[in-house]
């Protein structure tokens, strides 16, 4: 399995297992089984219009010039597809499951399979979309990102249908729906695959926005995870607070979600769900790139529990997402990159403080660890 932050380019050694404090189940450094015999059931990615990621790291981005690259990778892209390479590169067991179109496909399907992510493609007529990145010193990122091929309705059955058998097959304990929806898509589509999952009795954790979100939260997926702006939009009015973030999330929650993990940028992030309100923030660090840090954070989520494990849950999310912004392009963090001592969490959210802005030192009661009693 390649390093996730050398691209295509170079080989590496595979890196399994994940931080104990951040863990659900597995071994903190094999990945296998936990001491008390159970095996981590598989997460299952759902990514209705996957990419390729390129990436060029440029001095400084003038428009009409010839740009000279300082360096450059291409990573398989994608919220979903990002959710897998995390949950892999902690040594979780993960299913990608995905429309593949035209020799861009074929790469994309290739790249997740050194990375040692079991791929489920879904073929399409249209090609598969290549999205570019601009990424300056500064942690400037410019991106262009591709329309993507139109999906048919025999194209969107299929993917419906390899979504419920691979998790079935896999005994899924999540299936992640994650991105935009395609064109060819209606809104409702993953509110239609919401609905098949609670079905089959399997857990959903949805990552998107606008009106497939909307149409989603009504069969009540058990976890979403907008960012700010797309917590903004779905409650139809301006959050200029963490406290206008919170309730926010509780409008969300009232609308149908089980759990409301918010990424508020530099300020940190928030989970709203049935066992209490948790305010999670680490100290500001230089950005390299903040693509697939959300991603990092919703794996760090999941591996670590998900919805009903509170702190623990929003600790590993933090320090996923701290990890992933320190990263080139959208590498994912691996065990090593991982501080969650470096992570405050608090039952007492900042209500107040400016989103947008770092919370600077601890605010509210810090939890104490569940290991060993220390606080963070």
């Amino acid at each position: 399995m390649n390093d996730d932050r050398t691209g295509d380019r170079t080989g590496g050694r595979a890196r399994d297992g994940m931080d104990g404090r951040s863990g659900g189940g597995t071994d903190a450094r094999s990945g296998g089984p936990s001491a008390d015999g159970r095996v981590p059931r598989a997460v299952v990615t759902v990514t209705p219009n996957p990419s390729l990621d390129r990436t060029y790291e440029v001095d400084r981005l003038a428009r009409g010039a010839v740009l000279r690259a300082a360096a450059d990778r291409v990573d398989p892209g994608g919220k979903g597809v990002n959710v897998s390479r995390a949950l892999a590169a902690a040594g979780r067991s993960t299913v990608a499951v995905l429309p593949l179109g035209g020799p861009e496909g074929a790469l994309l399907a290739e790249l997740l399979g050194r990375r040692g992510i079991e791929v489920a493609g879904v073929p399409v007529r249209e090609s598969t979309r290549v999205n570019i990145s601009l990424a300056e010193p500064d942690g400037s990122l410019t991106k262009i990102n591709a329309a993507g091929p139109e999906i048919s309705s025999d194209e969107a059955e299929a993917l419906m249908e390899t979504v419920g058998e691979r998790a079935a097959g896999a005994g899924a304990a999540w299936i992640v729906c994650c991105g935009s929806l395609p064109r060819g898509l209606p809104p409702a589509w993953y509110a239609g695959l919401v609905a098949r999952a609670h079905e089959q009795g399997i857990r959903i954790a949805l990552d998107t926005s606008g009106p497939a979100l909307s149409a989603a939260l009504r069969e009540r997926p058990d976890v979403v995870k907008p960012n700010a702006d797309e917590l903004a939009e779905a409650v139809g009015r301006p959050l200029a607070t963490v406290g206008d973030a919170l309730k926010a999330a509780e409008d969300l929650r009232h609308a149908g979600a089980g759990a409301v993990l918010a990424s508020l940028g530099a300020t940190g992030q928030l989970l709203v769900d049935a066992t209490g309100t948790y305010f999670g923030s680490a100290p500001s660090v230089a950005v390299r790139s903040d693509v697939g840090a959300g991603d990092a954070s919703l794996a760090g989520f999941l591996a670590a529990g998900g919805a009903g494990a509170g702190p623990q849950a929003l600790t590993s999310a933090v320090a996923h997402g701290l990890a992933a912004v320190q990263l080139p392009g959208s590498a994912m963090p691996r065990p090593a990159d991982l501080h969650p001592d470096d992570v405050t969490v608090t039952t007492e959210p900042p209500l107040d403080h400016p989103l947008g802005r770092p919370p600077g030192p601890p605010l509210g009661h810090a939890l104490p660890d569940s290991a060993d009693g220390a606080v963070r």
